[in-house]
């Protein structure tokens, strides 16, 4: 009986370990560049109905339902959808917008778990006819949760799908 309480134990004690060594925070981002000066690029951009024609996302669910709140391009514009469960059920909301700079925006994931993400797409000048366009977000992982980052590459995974959405942005802004 001794050796069995001992065993749960210790396998408690491993995972309280191993949740408190895992990563607490997590960042992904990609970049492209656009033969476009910043200005046509970020005005693009700051629009998040645009994301449906270059979203990796939007391609994998095209008939996810949407909902759209507020003045697109403006702070306090939200983008609701609910998709398969290969896009889940979330929204954004633009929580800032630095013109030519960058378009900050949180992500609120309701399905198929929840969590909140600070996502951003910022627009640098490389010369006067070409930008470089970053695109990523930053997030908290809670204990336990922190503990399946170990298993699943996030960076990878998900960056995946930011290049692939890049690739299109920049076939959609270069044609």
């Amino acid at each position: 009986m001794y050796i069995v309480i001992y065993i749960i134990v210790g396998f408690l004690a491993i995972i309280a370990l191993v949740a408190l060594l895992a990563p607490k925070t997590y960042e992904v981002n990609r970049s492209v560049i656009v033969n476009k000066p910043v200005s046509e690029v970020f005005k693009y951009l700051k629009y998040l109905k645009n994301q449906d024609q270059w979203s990796p996302w939007k391609k994998k669910d095209p008939n996810m339902k949407q909902e759209f709140i507020g003045v697109d391009g403006e702070v306090g514009f939200i983008s609701k959808w609910q998709g398969n469960k290969l896009v889940g059920t979330g929204e954004q909301e633009i929580i800032g917008v630095e013109q030519n700079k960058q378009i900050s925006s949180e992500l609120r994931f309701f399905k198929p778990w929840k969590s909140v993400s600070s996502a951003f797409i910022k627009v640098d000048g490389v010369d006067a006819t070409q930008t470089n366009v970053t695109w990523g977000f930053t997030a908290k992982n809670p204990m336990p949760m922190n503990i399946f980052m170990l298993l699943f590459n996030f960076e990878k995974t998900v960056g995946k799908d930011f290049e692939a959405g890049l690739d299109s942005l920049k076939d959609i802004l270069e044609s």
